[in-house]
């Protein structure tokens, strides 16, 4: 049994979990998105007080502020306690262009230790890639209204055609990312 929730899910049993809570959500007249709740977590602040954005009665949102914490909870428990040591597995040809952009041992840990530390934050490439890439993160799901699982889960889920553009463009920005930036900042 351990063996089995130590893996990823299948789609076939991960794929109508997440049917069955939109269906929930969108019955309940719910919306889901994760980044919704820095909203929620600013109103609790106090920021209502300074800010009209912040001035809404976040009670309404308790019940998605609790499914972060769960989220996090089950990440960590996840982590630690249902994980086998094996890393994901990458493909040979990856390891192969990443080590060509100068990344340093690819496909040993989840992220590249020689780009993602602290060290790295004192590095033109380390502030482009973590205090910018976070920043326009950031920017990019307050302008569109949401994020990747707001928009892609519970936006396509109520068919909302902004929801549909946003998802058009988080692939185009990632293949743009991928194939033509990330190789100019690795370079750097």
């Amino acid at each position: 049994m351990l063996e089995f929730i130590s893996q990823p899910w299948p789609w076939y049993v991960a794929g109508p979990v997440i049917a069955f809570v939109m269906f929930g959500l969108i019955y309940f007249g719910n919306s889901f998105g994760m980044s919704a709740n820095f909203r929620n977590i600013c109103s609790i602040m106090g920021a209502g007080k300074s800010c009209e954005f912040f001035d809404f009665d976040w009670r309404k949102q308790m019940w998605n502020i609790v499914f972060v914490v769960g989220t996090v909870l089950g990440g960590f428990i996840a982590s630690q306690y249902l994980m086998d040591s094996n890393i994901v597995a990458i493909s040979d040809s990856t390891i192969t262009e990443l080590s060509a952009l100068g990344v340093e041992n690819p496909g040993v840990g989840m992220m590249p230790e020689s780009i993602f530390n602290f060290e790295s934050l004192l590095s033109t490439k380390g502030l482009i890639m973590i205090v910018l890439g976070g920043f326009l993160v950031g920017f990019g799901t307050r302008y569109a209204g949401g994020c990747t699982s707001g928009h892609a889960i519970s936006g396509l889920s109520d068919l909302q055609p902004a929801s549909l553009l946003a998802v058009i463009g988080f692939f185009a920005g990632g293949l743009l990312m991928t194939w033509l930036i990330l190789p100019s900042i690795l370079s750097l």
